[in-house]
């Protein structure tokens, strides 16, 4: 069982523990091949949250996006300790590790207008779904896990686990935001009029046409990412303590 907490990088947060934090969790079960190598499966859900108004950043500020995102995945981690370490053992009892794997998460990005939260991915904020746009966004994919980690064995068979993960994505749209501005004119005929009013939130406009179709809205180039940070109690449950891999 673990609990954490969870943030992403990409358009509107670029630091590591940057955004508004959230309290997540998770589950998991590890099989050790021996004491440097195990697999593990994990389950873990966290919330991504990030606002633009939080940025000292001034065009930032002028964009005033925002979103909050859930997200469920799933995955197969390979560990390697960095050195022996078995959970029960009173010699081997403590290591750091690194992990990495392969995941599959969900997601649905949303955000608040006057106090509604609204799902943005069926909104097409980009112009996707519309005569001028391209198709809407998966909201699965697969990831790549990868970080560190400290092993501690604390009593008998239980030990803690302390965690730092990033998850690579192939894709950019974790926050909503990747490409251009579209035109307002478009996506309100076509796509409603919240779909306009969340599209461009900006305090003030930059476009030559008195709006910002076509300005940059976000970087394509980069992929969103996300990570978790987690707190993990670890049990032994196999029937036999005294059984070792030396």
């Amino acid at each position: 069982m673990s609990v954490g907490t969870s943030y992403y990088i990409g358009e509107i947060n670029k630091s590591h523990f940057g955004g508004r934090l959230n309290v997540g969790g998770g589950m998991f079960f590890r099989n050790n091949f021996n004491r440097r190598w195990g697999l593990k499966f994990a389950v873990q859900y966290g919330k991504i949250e990030a606002f633009d108004e939080d940025s000292d950043v001034a065009w930032k500020q002028n964009r005033n996006l925002q979103f909050q995102n859930s997200i469920l995945e799933g995955s197969a981690q390979v560990e390697l300790n960095y050195k022996d370490y078995q959970v029960g053992s009173k010699e081997d009892f403590w290591t750091p590790y690194l992990f990495i794997g392969l995941g599959y998460y969900s997601m649905n990005p949303k955000a608040d207008y006057k106090g509604t939260l609204y799902e943005l991915q069926p909104l097409g904020t980009e112009g996707q779904g519309t005569t001028e746009g391209d198709e809407r966004y998966s909201l699965s994919g697969m990831s790549i896990p990868f970080g560190v980690g400290f092993k501690v064995n604390v009593y008998g068979i239980i030990a803690l686990n302390l965690e730092w993960g990033m998850r690579r994505t192939f894709t950019d749209y974790l926050d909503d935001v990747s490409t251009n501005y579209a035109n307002p004119a478009v996506l309100e005929d076509e796509n409603g009029v919240i779909s306009a009013l969340l599209a461009d939130r900006s305090l003030q406009q930059e476009g030559a046409l008195g709006d910002n179709t076509g300005v940059k809205r976000g970087d394509p180039g980069i992929k969103d990412m996300y990570s978790f940070v987690n707190f993990t109690i670890a049990i032994r449950i196999d029937k036999k303590p005294t059984s070792c891999w030396k």
